[in-house]
């Protein structure tokens, strides 16, 4: 036996080693197996070049947990090493014994994992001790055994060992002993290792017998060694890309179609990436996609290594080309992977384009379950925006869809304003607001669908990129002001006209928290509706987009602002006023009277303060112009007070606007209830 001192520059290694080597301490058994996988692969590679005759049909990794001598042992039975090569790639961490194998064998070992060397000292995470018991393929070596207890010293002996291959016997430390737990193995073996390239046995299948699961003579491999995404996409079926989507998402809804990458210049990319139904509200898992070097699971943490929309694919994407490394940081920063990212970026876009031009039936089809995808990519990638505006899709409440240009052509010339803006009117939801729709549609309009939470984000981008072309929902006004077509040619009510009017139908609005009423008027015709409640485009448009950023709320918390539309030529409305007239006519008659006399005294008053200093005008003058003001005050208080009450008490103005309410479905509970009784009262 000898003893020795590992080539390490610091006594502290190890203790780094157990702490930080990796975040995740799970990845032990991950470099370990990847280890074996690569020893097991080097003699595979020797073989064909006739360097070795002995037999590999058998090769396979063994993982074996013994929790008596609370032992975890990888074996394989590959290259091995030779005494001289343990001191070298074991205790001389600056020499990689697979990064000098791949520079000898780099025209046949382009499978080869190549990450002996550190990953080895992950095992130091978990043990107190660890043992390598080894013996290489060549002719007349000798099998040795290597230990270190997780300090520089080690010691260094010959043993005897059946058959080529290595041991790696690693004894658990008190602290992580919740690795000495089957079920735990399993789950990290199923997680990092289940399509690796050679196979890996953990234990015996198990069967069900009298009531209890039994092991089988059979072994229990846990991987796939030639998983789908490693194959030509000529040899692959449909039903082959859906076999492999359910071995990845046992429990998943079938995805849409899929896209399988195969690249080999300028770097080696391979994988399948699977489009998942995508529902309007966003309530997505991210995540989905399994980042693979050589087969070998590295994260499924993917955002930051590919464009933040591609984080809503599932699949698999597997590289050479991207480093075997733990920091999702230096993942991000490394070059290879910025140049895989903006490829993947590319064959999406393309695909998608692909599948458009195809087969555009099958493709409006599946809008739905795309388009929250869709949209989030241009938001998010000005790259992807460019290319997905050849099969991004807008779809009507007739269910038709159009290209934006199809679409342009459709509306340009009758939905044009008169300031030459092209109106896109749109609606977030046909049923609720149904009437708005209708009203659109009657006036030879073309009304949208965009019910999804990244509309009002797309709408804004839209309206950023085409300056000649507006959104505007359908209920975001009456309907003949939706689109500006020229200057009103209808007589409205003047300011003092409105604000008589104003306080009888305030009266009757409810008094909500989360929402305010403004009653304006407006000439809407015989025909049109009574009252129509509609929503400022801009504050309603900055309310949902707050609400999904979460963030940004100073728009979210802000009650919304409605506008109540009188419809001044309407019979009912007709009706109440003609009631005003009658109740308070004299009344109001005289309080208006009294009104113009005090503003015409307070304009005397104040043109006579024109042009003078305050000190130069007469006290007494100040006096009355404070006194007359208060009584204008009074005088206006008591007659809004008055059609105040008048409105209160008038059941025709309130069943209006709760009409108007009930039809932008507000009107709920007692104050439906009410309607309800109400109406009846009103049909007897």
């Amino acid at each position: 036996m000898q003893t020795g001192k590992i080539g390490v520059t610091s006594e502290n290694l190890f203790p780094v080693i157990k702490k930080f080597l990796y975040s995740d301490h799970d990845i032990f058994l991950r470099e370990i197996v990847s280890n074996a996988v690569d020893a097991t692969q080097k003699l595979k590679t020797l073989a064909s070049k006739g360097e070795y005759k002995g037999d590999l049909s058998e090769a396979k990794v063994v993982v074996k947990l013994d929790k008596d001598a609370k032992t975890i042992t990888v074996s394989d039975n590959g290259i091995g090493m030779t005494a001289e090569e343990v001191e070298k790639y074991i205790n001389q961490i600056a020499f990689s014994g697979a990064n000098e194998f791949l520079d000898k064998y780099k025209e046949d070992a382009h499978a080869i994992i190549g990450h002996f060397g550190l990953g080895f000292y992950s095992s130091f995470m978990v043990s107190e001790k660890v043992d390598v018991i080894t013996k290489s393929y060549k002719d007349g070596a000798k099998a040795v055994k290597w230990s270190c207890t997780g300090s520089p010293e080690y010691t260094l002996e010959e043993v005897e060992k059946d058959g080529v291959g290595t041991d790696i016997v690693m004894h658990i430390s008190e602290e992580e002993k919740g690795f000495l737990d089957d079920q735990k193995i399993s789950e990290i073996l199923n997680k990092y290792c289940k399509f690796l390239p050679i196979p890996v046995v953990y234990g015996k299948k198990k069967d069900w017998k009298d009531g209890q699961q039994v092991d089988t003579e059979e072994d229990n491999q846990v991987n796939d060694t030639t998983p789908a995404w490693t194959k030509a996409p000529a040899d692959l079926k449909d039903e082959d890309y859906k076999n492999f989507y359910r071995q990845l998402y046992p429990f998943g809804e079938e995805p849409l179609f899929n896209i399988h990458l195969n690249v080999d210049y300028p770097f080696n990319l391979t994988g399948i990436l699977y489009f998942p139904k995508i529902k309007s509200n966003f309530e997505v898992q991210k995540n989905k996609i399994q980042l693979y070097c050589n087969q070998v699971f590295v994260t499924d943490s993917v955002e930051g290594i590919v464009p933040e929309f591609l984080t809503l694919l599932h699949g698999v994407i597997d590289s050479p080309d991207i480093p075997l490394n733990v920091s999702r940081s230096y993942l991000q920063s490394d070059s290879n992977v910025k140049k895989i990212s903006s490829h993947i970026n590319k064959k999406v876009a393309d695909r998608l384009h692909q599948l458009f031009k195809d087969n555009r039936e099958d493709f409006e089809k599946k809008w739905d379950d795309l388009k929250i995808f869709i949209e989030y990519g241009m938001l998010t990638e000005e790259k992807f925006h460019e290319r997905a505006m050849n099969f991004f899709l807008l779809k009507n409440a007739e269910n038709k869809y159009f290209t934006w240009e199809e679409y342009e052509k459709l509306v340009k010339e009758n939905q044009t304003d008169k300031d030459n803006n092209t109106i896109y009117l749109y609606t977030t939801n046909v049923t609720e607001q149904y009437t708005f729709v209708e009203e659109a549609k009657n006036k030879g309009y073309d009304v949208l669908v965009l019910d999804d939470v990244l509309a009002p984000h797309l709408i804004n981008k839209f309206e950023q990129q085409y300056t000649d072309k507006r959104f505007v929902r359908v209920d975001s006004d009456v309907v003949e002001h939706l689109i500006q077509k020229e200057d009103s040619a209808k007589e409205e009510l003047s300011w003092e006209q409105k604000q008589e009017l104003s306080p009888i139908f305030q009266a009757v609005c409810p008094e909500a928290t989360d929402y305010s009423f403004i009653v304006d008027f407006k000439d809407l015709g015989e025909s049109g509706s009574p009252m129509v409640i509609t929503r400022n485009e801009f504050m309603r448009r900055m309310k949902d987009m707050s609400a999904m950023q979460g963030g940004m709320n100073f728009y979210g918390d802000m009650p919304e602002n409605l506008s109540l539309v009188v419809n001044t030529s309407h019979p009912l409305v007709k009706k109440v006023l003609d009631a005003k007239d009658k109740k308070l006519g004299k009344n109001l008659e005289e309080l208006t009277a009294s009104v113009t006399v005090k503003k015409e005294e307070i304009a005397g008053l104040e043109k006579a303060k024109e042009g003078k200093k305050d000190e130069e005008v007469p006290q007494a003058d100040k006096e009355k112009l404070d006194a007359l003001n208060s009584e204008l005050v009074k005088l206006e208080e008591e007659k809004r007070g008055q059609l105040t009450e008048f409105g209160k008490s008038n059941k025709l103005a309130k069943q209006m606007v709760d009409l108007a309410l009930l039809a932008n479905g507000l009107l709920k509970g007692a104050d439906l209830d009410k309607f309800v009784k109400r109406s009846v009262e009103l049909i007897k």
